[in-house]
């Protein structure tokens, strides 16, 4: 297994989906419906986000085929992307691509069980994650990375869910701070990773610069 490759598609992932500073997100969504709702909410995300993200590993390269975009344009505007999503981060604030405006926040807490919407989509599986997926998806070469794409996601996948079924416990030693310095951190890396990919996106795209 390429292990580099790994570690980034994991770390984006990570950092994106951001389960520590979700959590509360989660909380929130599943208050006051005892801890039984609360596994329910989890297993199926579960089961939702695998199977987003095996529709999004198999489709990913037929949806830009079929608009005629190359990877390099789409990595060039996924990265711009996810650092909006990083900056947001840093500042300690939610992005509304995953978070939703005032209106939709509204309609998200009148829904029965949240797993599928608004946790799936767009919180967890929204623009950035979608982004990152395709562009790491569309950079495999050989089984090595075959490999490390499908257990950095499995693995994101993995940790969100396993912090989703720990809540009631995690809830009483995480707090604001550890929040915001989870939120800053995940947004430093985020940007680094969204910098790599402009960059390595120009010097194809615009060769005379590299």
């Amino acid at each position: 297994m390429d292990q580099e490759f790994f570690l980034k598609i994991f770390a984006a992932l990570f950092a994106i989906m951001s389960p520590i500073a979700n959590l509360p997100v989660f909380l929130s969504l599943t208050a006051d419906k005892g801890p039984a709702f609360e596994r329910k909410v989890a297993f199926t995300l579960l089961i939702s986000l695998s199977i987003g993200a095996i529709f999004i590993g198999l489709s990913g390269d037929i949806v830009l085929k079929v608009f005629g975009i190359s990877l390099d344009a789409f990595r060039l505007a996924g990265g711009f992307l996810i650092l909006l999503i990083a900056l947001d981060l840093i500042r300690g604030q939610k992005t509304q691509a995953h978070h939703g405006t005032t209106s939709e926040k509204e309609h998200m807490k009148s829904q029965d069980n949240p797993a599928i919407y608004p946790l799936t989509v767009p919180i967890l599986l929204g623009p950035g994650s979608i982004s990152t997926m395709i562009i790491f998806r569309g950079q495999v070469s050989g089984l090595e990375q075959e490999i490390a794409y499908v257990a950095g996601v499995s693995a994101a996948i993995a940790l969100l869910v396993g912090t989703f079924f720990a809540a009631p416990f995690l809830s009483r030693f995480i707090g604001q701070t550890a929040n915001s310095v989870m939120s800053r951190l995940m947004g430093m890396i985020l940007a680094a990773i969204a910098m790599e990919m402009m960059a390595e996106s120009l010097k194809v795209l615009l060769p005379g610069l590299a």
